[in-house]
């Protein structure tokens, strides 16, 4: 049987060739947590060893990529990047008519994709012009995947993800869930959100992305990009890149740089760049 050490090795050795995820050295104790987590998940009978070479050989695979995933998001988390969104990039497709094709690369539970169809409609209200807008998101976790299609959050009042120009209740429908200890308040996306946004499985690590080439008008590509080494990060953003349009908007989480881009985009605010030219 493998000790702690050669243990936790395998499994960041493992999560890195199923995700390109590297995991930091001071995660000895999450990782123990998960794998603990993951066998009764799974109900697993063998010990871990055992468990860890089922999932090289195919078995449990996405139980164990899902395990390991980290999924910290909110409601307009970053709200620059929405004004900017709202403010410059829609006018322009709510004046030409042409539709405009979004993409979030790392969905989590859906809260960023929803803020970025709120987004779209708040304005379509100011401008009184209609905005034919998609939207897809994608992430390698099949139950945040499921947990955003649902659309259902845990909602209090003292919340302040959203900004002062969205009111929660054009765009969610209120539940109450009562317990004995408390009064538990449940929000729900509304039909005209959730028909908005596709999801779908993608892995960013993978080589390929199942998109055209100068597809996207807009990506989103924050707070994910951490979880890789530099060159991965590097290559998964060249990746990216060539799927957004000469003229398009990246947007970047507040730790995150645009790598080989720099040259090829102009910055116009907090980790915004349009792209300018093709990655050669």
């Amino acid at each position: 049987m493998l000790d702690n050490n050669a243990l936790h090795e395998k499994v960041k050795s493992l999560l890195y060739s199923l995700t390109g995820i590297t995991l930091a050295e001071n995660k000895d104790i999450m990782i123990a947590n998960r794998l603990h987590k993951l066998k009764r998940d799974t109900k697993y009978s063998g010990d871990i060893d055992e468990l860890l070479v089922a999932i090289e050989n195919g078995t449990h695979t996405m139980e164990f990529i899902n395990s390991f995933t980290t999924n910290k998001t909110h409601f307009f988390r970053e709200d620059f990047h929405f004004t900017d969104l709202k403010d410059r990039v829609l006018p322009e497709f709510a004046k030409s008519g042409q539709n405009i094709k979004m993409y979030c690369s790392a969905s989590s539970t859906g809260e960023e994709p929803y803020s970025m169809a709120m987004t779209v409609l708040e304005a379509q209200e100011e401008l009184n012009k209609k905005i034919n807008a998609s939207i897809l998101a994608t992430d390698i976790d099949t139950n945040v995947l499921q947990y955003a299609a649902n659309g259902v959050y845990r909602y209090s009042k003292s919340s302040k993800e959203f900004p002062d120009w969205i009111k929660p209740q054009k765009y969610f429908k209120k539940r109450v869930n009562k317990t004995l200890a408390s009064e538990e308040i449940l929000i729900k996306v509304k039909p005209e959100l959730q028909k908005m946004v596709k999801y779908q499985v993608n892995n960013l690590n993978d080589t390929s992305y199942p998109f055209e080439k100068n597809h996207f008008d807009v990506v989103f590509c924050r707070n994910v990009l951490i979880y890789f080494s530099a060159e991965d990060q590097n290559k998964i953003l060249r990746r990216l890149f060539s799927h957004l349009k000469i003229g398009g908007t990246l947007y970047l989480g507040h730790s995150e740089n645009p790598h080989d881009l720099i040259n090829y985009v102009k910055r116009i605010g907090q980790n915004i760049f349009i792209k300018t030219k093709e990655l050669h």
